[in-house]
């Protein structure tokens, strides 16, 4: 019987923590990453400087006061209610950074040999165009008075 050519540096029981742990908190990793890059923005491109418990109070309340506000005025409707209407909101940004991003890797002065093939850019602009002809769609259906 041949040895096995790799032999794990930690027992098994150590790595299965490690990778139980990453799976529970990959939600916080997430939310740390959006969070730098918040930070990273607010200071280099608007040249914003502020403590950092005084930049986490103003983002966080941006983010719970309104939530909260719905919970007291509306109760668990108006969080489902909320909740929909933030992921239309986040819909239509997609193509605000879709766009751009075809736009960024399609052009040869900027991306040199790194340049996106045609075949891409192409099956990228498509995919823009449905993006935008869906939420089109969606704001004829969801406006008031639309025929929907």
């Amino acid at each position: 019987m041949s040895k096995p050519r790799f032999t794990p540096a930690y027992p098994a029981e150590l790595r299965e923590r490690g990778v139980r742990l990453f799976r529970e908190n990959r939600g916080d990793y997430a939310t740390v990453t959006a969070t730098m890059s918040g930070q990273i923005v607010m200071e280099g491109f608007i040249r914003l400087r502020l403590q950092p418990w005084i930049r986490r109070l103003i983002t966080r309340g941006l983010a719970i006061v309104p939530a909260v506000f719905v919970i007291l005025a509306y109760g668990s409707q108006g969080v489902g209610d909320l909740l929909i209407l933030s992921q239309v909101v986040l819909s239509f940004q997609l193509p605000f950074a879709i766009v751009p991003l075809v736009m960024f890797t399609a052009s040869r002065a900027k991306m040199g040999d790194l340049t996106a093939p045609r075949w891409l850019t192409a099956l990228c602009w498509l995919i823009a165009a449905v993006v935008i002809v869906l939420n089109v769609n969606l704001l004829r259906t969801v406006l008031p008075g639309s025929a929907g």
